[in-house]
């Protein structure tokens, strides 16, 4: 008993009931490859943040801060169904926190969280399907340039903007970009169930809005950030922990970057601009 009664008083109480601890995952960029000089958002870089995010000692949720305007639809559908699947098997709650903009891939990336937060001026939604490039047909001609393509396949040269644009090759674009807005539409509604708050056609067109106009269609959740957010569900002592992708010990001893640090240093040595220019065309079209 009297061992029992100093335990009491010693300093080991927090020891002893430790805060909970929110595992925060940044998803933050173009989603999928953007080139050979910079690397988005992808699966496969992502797996092992995730997995560590989810298994953290004492961890009571995931939140996850977003700041994407969108890219890849498959990876960003890879991503959100790993966070479901690790979600499901830990038996964890996810939230997601809308930064700047979560907007197509990005908005795929923040309904798998079991509840979405936002600030009243993120841009959210636009959920749709874009392809976008240039056509040269004339220039060729105009500058004496003879251009030479071979295939096997009548379609293998589709969509080519060195030559005149076919009906048939833009129906099939069309068709294709219908069944990835079809897939990213069944996910919105499945993971949104009982909460959108206006007509399909309204909320699957492309359009995207601000967080305060998202809450009122019904796809977020509330206004908010990811501190205040937490601490309102888990109490003022909750412990944020920022889950990145990891170094070797000898490179954490040394104070080295890691893998992915040297690799991203390269990009912007190597790449900057190119880079630059690939990534401002996403970000811009939300005037950002």
């Amino acid at each position: 008993m009297r061992l029992r009664s100093l335990l009491r008083w010693l300093p080991f109480k927090r020891f002893r009931h430790p805060p909970p601890v929110v595992a925060v995952v940044r998803l933050s960029g173009i989603i999928g490859a953007m080139g050979p000089f910079h690397r988005g958002l992808a699966l496969s870089t992502l797996a092992a943040t995730l997995e560590r995010a989810f298994k953290l000692d004492g961890v009571k949720a995931v939140a996850l801060a977003i700041n994407s305007p969108g890219g890849s639809a498959v990876q960003s559908a890879l991503i959100a169904r790993r966070i479901r699947a690790l979600a499901t098997e830990h038996k964890l709650p996810v939230f997601a926190f809308a930064e700047d903009v979560a907007a197509s891939g990005g908005y795929w990336l923040a309904t798998a969280a079991d509840e979405i937060f936002a600030d009243e001026a993120s841009i959210v939604g636009s959920i749709g399907v874009i392809s976008a490039g240039f056509g040269f047909p004339e220039l060729l001609q105009r500058w004496g340039i003879e251009r030479r393509v071979y295939t096997a396949g009548e379609s293998k040269n589709g969509l080519d903007p060195f030559l005149p644009e076919r009906a048939d090759e833009v129906r099939h674009l069309k068709q294709l970009q219908a069944d990835v807005h079809e897939a990213f539409r069944r996910h919105v509604r499945e993971r949104r169930a009982g909460k959108l708050k206006a007509a399909e056609d309204d909320l699957f067109n492309g359009r995207f809005w601000s967080g305060r106009t998202a809450l009122g269609l019904g796809l977020i959740d509330g206004l908010g950030d990811l501190r205040a957010t937490m601490q309102q569900r888990f109490g003022d002592k909750v412990r944020l922990q920022l889950v990145g992708e990891s170094r070797r010990w000898w490179q954490r001893r040394l104070g080295l970057p890691g893998v992915s640090a040297r690799a991203h240093e390269v990009d912007h040595i190597v790449g900057a601009a190119l880079a630059a220019i690939e990534e401002r065309s996403c970000w811009s079209r939300y005037g950002l």
